[in-house]
C-alpha cells in the first residue's frame, strides 16, 4: 500500500467517491430575491412591467421597455437570524454583511425610421448576487437515544458495498501514519479484491477508529463488522456549529427590441460564478457510569467545505401592451449547467475514560485536504407568466407566477453509481413548486412609495425538511432629476429541520431563519 502514498501526497490530489446530498443541489438550485431597491420593494414582482435592471432577471423583455440609458448601484445589508431548536433546547445566531449586491447599465437604441415598426433595440449589462451564504447556525442539546458513533458505525459497517470496510484500510499498525493511510483510502485506487470500496466511507470509518469512537468485534478478521466504543446510556449533549460564506453571483447579458412599442421581445445569456465555504463543528459528551473499559467520553469532530465553479444559462421572454393599462409577460429560464469542484478537511479529537481515570485526548487529524474530480450539477429550469396593470402615470399593480421543477434537478455523471442514487432520490423527494410576486407602486409627484409579497413553496414534498417562504417588503424612491435615489426594506421568514450529519446520526434540529435586507440604490440616467 505504501509504495502508492507518496507518489499520492505529492499533488494532494484524489478521485474519490464523493459526499454531496440533496441539501447542496438545493443550495444552487434555489435563488434569493436580490437586485435593485425598486425590485425588492416591490416583490420582485416585474415579469410584465420590466423598467428596471432587476427586471430583466425575470423577464429579459424588461430592457425594450426602457425610454433612456440608465446605470445603477445597488448597496445592501443583509441581516440574518437562525432561532434552533434541538430536543427541547432554544439557541439563537444573528449574522450581518454589506455587500454591492447589483450593478449594471442599460443602453437603449432607438430607431428613428418612421415606417419601420422596431422602434428599439436595447443592449444591457447586470451584475448580481443571486445568493448570500454568509451564515451560521448554532444547535444544542441533549440526545436521549442517538450518539455521533451512529455515524463512524454507518460508514464502517457499510462502505464497501454494504460490507464493513476491511481492517487493514483502517489502522497504521503496517507502518503508515494516520495521513498517509487517510491520503491512500482518498485515493481510492483500483482495487480487484474491493471494487465497490468508497474512498469517503474509508475515510470516516478510519477517522472514528483511530479515535477509539468504534473497534472491530475482532480484529484479526478483515470483514468483522465494528461496535461502538462510546459510553453507553444515552443522554449525550451535541452542539453543532456551522459557519458559511461565500455568494452566487449571475452576469447577464441582455439584448432586447421593441416591435410597435406593443410586444417587447429579449434574452439574456447569464454567467454564474459560485464561491461556498462552510465549517462545521460538531461537540458531543456524557456523563454516563464508567466501567473497568475505557469508553469515549468526549468528542469534537471538524470538518471543512469549499466547493467554486462556474455555470451558464439562458432566458428568453417576451411582454405584450394589450391595453395601454394592461401588460402581460411571459419568460422561460433555462437550467444552469454547474461545472463545481470540492475540497474537503477534517480532523477529530476524542477523550476516553474509565473509573480509574482519563487518558489523554487522541488526535486524528490527517491534516490532507481531498481535492475531488470535478463534477456537473444541473438545477430546475422555471416558467414565470406576469400580469400588470398601470394606472396611467400615478401607480401601477404587479402578479408574477412562477413554477419550477426541482425533482430535475441532477449531479452528472449520470452513469456514476453514486450520483445515480442521489438522483433518483432527489426525483422522489423534491416537487414541482409555486412562486407568486405582488408588487405595487404609487406616486406623489418625484416621491414613489412601494409595496410587495413574496410566496415560494417548499422544494420539497414533504414540506417540513424545507419549508414555505413568506416576504414581505416596502419602499420609496425620489427622483432628484439628475439622479434617483430608492431605498427598500425586505423581511423574510422560513422553517426548516437540519441534521448535524447526512447518515448515523441523522436528527434533526428545527431552525426558524428570518432575514431582515436593507437596500439602497443609486440610478442615472442619460
Amino acid at each position: 500500500m505504501k509504495k502508492y502514498i507518496y507518489l499520492l501526497l505529492s499533488s494532494l490530489t484524489f478521485s474519490v467517491v464523493q459526499s454531496q446530498d440533496i441539501s447542496d443541489a438545493i443550495r444552487y438550485a434555489q435563488d434569493n430575491l436580490s437586485g435593485t431597491a425598486r425590485f425588492r420593494a416591490m416583490g420582485g414582482a416585474f415579469g410584465a412591467l420590466g423598467g428596471d435592471l432587476s427586471s430583466i432577471n425575470v423577464n429579459p423583455a424588461g430592457s425594450a421597455v426602457f425610454s433612456n440609458n440608465q446605470i445603477t448601484l445597488t448597496l445592501s445589508n443583509f441581516s440574518t437570524k437562525n432561532n434552533s431548536t434541538y430536543f427541547g433546547t432554544n439557541t439563537s445566531t444573528c449574522d450581518n454583511s454589506f455587500d454591492m449586491n447589483q450593478t449594471g447599465g442599460v443602453f437603449v437604441f432607438k430607431n428613428h425610421n418612421p415606417n419601420s415598426d422596431w422602434k428599439k433595440l436595447s443592449f444591457s449589462i447586470n451584475y448580481e448576487n443571486t445568493n448570500n451564504f454568509d451564515n451560521s447556525v448554532y444547535s444544542a442539546g441533549v440526545n436521549e437515544n442517538n450518539s455521533v458513533d451512529g455515524y463512524f458505525l454507518s460508514h464502517a459497517n457499510f462502505g464497501n458495498g454494504g460490507a464493513p470496510v476491511p481492517q487493514e484500510f483502517v489502522n497504521t499498525n503496517t507502518g503508515e501514519s494516520i495521513s498517509d493511510l487517510y491520503a491512500f483510502l482518498g485515493s481510492n485506487l483500483p482495487n480487484m479484491q474491493y471494487p465497490n470500496l468508497s474512498g469517503f466511507a474509508a475515510q470516516q470509518a478510519m477517522m472514528g477508529y483511530q479515535g477509539y469512537i468504534i473497534n472491530a468485534v475482532d480484529d484479526t478478521n478483515n470483514n468483522s463488522p465494528y461496535v461502538t466504543n462510546v459510553t453507553p446510556g444515552g443522554n449525550y449533549y451535541q452542539q453543532n456549529s456551522i459557519y458559511s460564506n461565500g455568494y452566487n453571483g449571475k452576469l447577464s447579458f441582455n439584448m432586447a427590441t421593441s416591435y410597435k412599442d406593443k410586444l417587447y421581445i429579449g434574452i439574456n445569456l447569464n454567467s454564474h460564478f459560485t464561491d461556498f465555504y462552510r465549517s462545521t463543528s460538531f461537540y458531543e459528551d456524557n456523563t454516563n457510569p464508567l466501567s473497568n473499559d475505557y469508553t469515549v467520553r468526549r468528542v469534537n469532530f471538524d470538518n471543512d467545505l469549499y466547493t467554486y465553479g462556474t455555470g451558464f444559462s439562458f432566458q428568453i421572454g417576451a411582454i405584450a401592451k394589450v391595453t395601454n393599462e394592461v401588460r402581460l409577460g411571459l419568460a422561460y429560464e433555462s437550467p444552469t449547467w454547474y461545472h463545481l469542484s470540492d475540497e474537503f478537511s477534517q480532523n477529530l479529537v476524542a477523550v476516553s475514560k474509565n473509573i480509574s481515570g482519563e487518558l489523554l485526548p487522541d488526535y486524528v487529524n490527517p491534516n490532507i485536504t481531498n481535492y475531488y474530480a470535478p463534477y456537473k450539477l444541473q438545477t430546475p429550469g422555471k416558467l414565470t407568466g406576469s400580469f400588470a396593470y398601470v394606472f396611467g402615470k400615478t401607480g401601477l399593480i404587479s402578479l408574477d407566477y412562477a413554477i419550477k421543477d426541482y425533482g430535475s434537478t441532477q449531479f452528472q455523471p449520470e452513469n456514476d453509481s453514486y450520483f445515480r442514487d442521489i438522483n433518483n432520490e432527489m426525483s422522489n423527494t423534491l416537487a414541482t413548486t409555486s412562486e407568486v410576486r405582488i408588487g405595487g407602486e404609487y406616486k406623489i409627484k418625484a416621491l414613489s412609495l412601494r409595496g410587495g409579497y413574496r410566496f415560494e413553496q417548499s422544494p420539497y414534498k414533504n414540506s417540513s425538511t424545507v419549508g414555505d417562504l413568506n416576504s414581505f417588503s416596502g419602499g420609496l424612491g425620489y427622483n432628484f432629476g439628475v439622479f434617483k435615489l430608492d431605498l427598500a426594506y425586505a423581511y423574510s421568514e422560513r422553517n426548516s429541520q437540519q441534521s448535524f450529519f447526512n447518515q448515523g446520526l441523522t436528527d434533526v434540529a428545527r431552525i426558524n431563519t428570518r432575514n431582515n435586507n436593507v437596500s439602497m440604490t443609486l440610478l442615472f440616467e442619460m
